[in-house]
C-alpha cells in the first residue's frame, strides 16, 4: 500500500514519474522560501531597541538638504528626538531641546538630531522657526527611522552613548533643560 501511494505521489497527471532530483530541488526551494518568510516576520516583530543595545545605523536628509549618517557621529553622544508640528507636547519641549543644544554645541561632544514624524515640510519648517530650532532636523520619510525605534508616538527621545548604544529613552516631553542635561551629562563624562 505504501509503495502505491509513494508511486502516485511522484507521478504526474500524464503518468510520468518526476525525477528524484526535481523533487529534492522543489522541496529545498520550499524550505528556503519558508525560512525567508520566517526571518522577515521575526525581524518585523522584533521588539524595540533595548537599553544597552547597539543602535543600527541610519541616515537622515535634513530639511536643508544635508545627508547625515549616524556613523558620522561615532564617539559622540547622540540625542535623537522624534517630533511633529501638530504635536502639542512637542511644543512644550522644543525650547528645552534648543537650550540644551546650545549648551552642548560649542564642545561638539553631543549631537542633536530632530526626526520629524508624519508631517508636512511647510508646517515643520514653521514649527522650527517659531521655536528657534537650530540643530539638524529632517523628515522621517516613509517612517523608516521611527519603525526602527518602534516609536509609539511623539515626542520621544532616544539618547545614544559614545559607543552607539541606547542609553536612555524618554517617551513624552522633556519638561526642562535640567531634566535633559542631567541625562546627557552622565554620558559625556
Amino acid at each position: 500500500m505504501k509503495e502505491i501511494m509513494a508511486e502516485q505521489a511522484t507521478t504526474t497527471s500524464t503518468g510520468k514519474r518526476l525525477p528524484l532530483w526535481v523533487m529534492a530541488v522543489s522541496f529545498t526551494g520550499l524550505l528556503l522560501f519558508l525560512a525567508l518568510i520566517a526571518w522577515g516576520l521575526r525581524r518585523n516583530q522584533a521588539g524595540p531597541i533595548a537599553i544597552g543595545q547597539k543602535v543600527p545605523g541610519f541616515s537622515l536628509t535634513t530639511f536643508d538638504g544635508q545627508a547625515l549618517k549616524t556613523a558620522d557621529f561615532s564617539g559622540k553622544v547622540l540625542v535623537i528626538n522624534f517630533w511633529a508640528s501638530w504635536c502639542q507636547p512637542c511644543e512644550q519641549e522644543a525650547p528645552a531641546l534648543e537650550q540644551a543644544w546650545q549648551v552642548y554645541k560649542p564642545e561638539g561632544q553631543v549631537v542633536f538630531l530632530g526626526v520629524d514624524y508624519v508631517d508636512t515640510e511647510p508646517q515643520a519648517l514653521a514649527f522650527m522657526k517659531k521655536f528657534g530650532v537650530s540643530y539638524p532636523n529632517g523628515p522621517d520619510l516613509r517612517t523608516i527611522i521611527s519603525q526602527m525605534f518602534h516609536t509609539t508616538g511623539v515626542p520621544e527621545t532616544y539618547i545614544l552613548d559614545r559607543q552607539g548604544k541606547l542609553a536612555y529613552v524618554k517617551k513624552g516631553p522633556f519638561l526642562s533643560v535640567g531634566e535633559l542635561t542631567s541625562v546627557v551629562d552622565e554620558l559625556v563624562k
